[in-house]
């Protein structure tokens, strides 16, 4: 009661106004919350201080972390770390137009958190604010800082896609020090690049494909009031990822074949880390309907202006075993041009019908690379030069 009665006594003496950076003071939101969640933590004290320390125009950002964050970050995490977190999240929104404009609401739950997942808690903000604040700092719109940091985070922090990382959620720091990380470790840089200079980002992502030969982890950015889906590797366009034609086929509040964008605030649902399957401490939002909907519009478009067809796929045994529906062999397959990835999927096996077959629709006139593994382990590849009719690409596993 005591510890209670101090926290009212602290909110007491700010103004609850507005949320957000630029205001004063602690909403009734947050106050509300912190009420609740101190009490239960070791070193509410401690916090309670920190919160008093904090800067006045800051203190409204530091109480949402602190009334939120997942118990485990409350009881343990480095103070200094959160209070650096705070200044430089605060900072860009005082620098940036962009972040400026932003609603509060977006502000606090898509900028200012310090993690993504369930990765290790680095002291990012500051380290990423100083690689990329200056290189946004003449850039005219949000747009134009996201389009530069997407095209350069590469080479900035100097990690590559390589499924020899030591593990799925790396933090950071800990895929820096490798100069690798999987796509989850791409997803998380990114959506902390963008976020040190004031970009609202969140991680997005599923435990499977329809077709159940993997998971995928990509990045949402919030620019013009909505959300739009890109990669660390820079796509062709918002929403033009490889992967559309498979989010497209998700289905919602499946827990494996769903698409789920993580919050930071409770939303009564979790992501679901493949990584750590038990964890339901990341919170969640389930966005497949929109990809749904993106993707149904998107092939609407091409039929309308007939520029793709229809490339099928499929895999046999070997050349000698290549006519029966029990000579076909299942594999995961990719299909790129020009280096970039344009999509993949999962052929058809023995079991399944002979008019069930892996398709793409691909653009006309393009010769296209698709990418698998052998028998032996190996890549193996197969050209292709697809032109204005439908045509069907075998590839053999021996």
């Amino acid at each position: 009661m005591k510890k209670t009665h101090a926290l009212l006594l602290l909110c007491a003496g700010l103004a609850c106004t507005v949320a957000g950076c630029t205001s004063s003071g602690i909403s009734a939101d947050s106050q509300r919350q912190l009420e609740t969640v101190l009490d239960d933590s070791p070193r509410a004290d401690s916090l309670r201080t920190l919160l008093k320390e904090t800067p006045r125009d800051e203190q409204e950002a530091m109480a949402y972390l602190l009334a939120w964050m997942p118990q485990s970050d409350r009881d343990t995490m480095d103070l200094a770390l959160l209070r650096e977190n705070v200044t430089y999240a605060c900072r860009a929104r005082a620098e940036f137009p962009w972040t400026k404009a932003l609603p509060d609401s977006i502000f606090l739950n898509e900028v200012l958190p310090y993690a993504s997942v369930d990765e290790v808690r680095d002291a990012w903000r500051k380290d990423f604010y100083e690689r990329f604040a200056p290189r946004v700092k003449d850039c005219k719109d949000m747009r134009a800082a996201f389009d530069t940091i997407n095209r350069i985070i590469p080479q900035v922090v100097g990690v590559e896609y390589n499924t020899l990382r030591e593990k799925t959620n790396q933090s950071p720091s800990e895929s820096m020090r490798q100069g690798m990380a999987s796509c989850t470790g791409l997803s998380i840089l990114l959506v902390d690049a963008l976020r040190s200079v004031g970009i609202p980002a969140r991680f997005v992502g599923t435990a499977a494909w329809h077709d159940n030969r993997g998971n995928h982890s990509w990045t949402e950015v919030w620019l013009d009031g909505a959300w739009y889906s890109t990669e660390y590797y820079y796509p062709p366009a918002l929403d033009g990822a490889w992967f559309m034609a498979d989010a497209g086929q998700s289905t919602p509040g499946d827990r494996i074949h769903a698409i789920y964008a993580v919050s930071f605030r409770p939303t009564g649902d979790w992501f679901p880390m493949v990584w750590n399957q038990e964890s339901r401490d990341v919170h969640a939002v389930d966005v497949s309907q929109r990809y749904i909907d993106l993707y149904g519009q998107q092939t609407q478009t091409i039929a309308r202006e007939n520029t793709h067809t229809v490339v099928t796929f499929v895999m046999y045994k070997d050349k000698q075993h290549s006519t029966q529906s029990e000579d076909r062999v299942e594999a995961n397959v990719d299909v790129f041009c020009n280096g970039v990835q344009l999509g993949g999927g999962r052929t058809a096996g023995p079991l399944q019908d002979m008019n069930d077959a892996l398709k793409f629709l691909l653009k006309k006139d393009q010769t296209y690379t698709f990418v698998y593994e052998n028998a032996r382990g190996e890549r193996a590849t197969v050209e292709a030069t697809v032109g204005a009719d439908p045509v069907t690409v075998t590839a053999y596993m021996e």
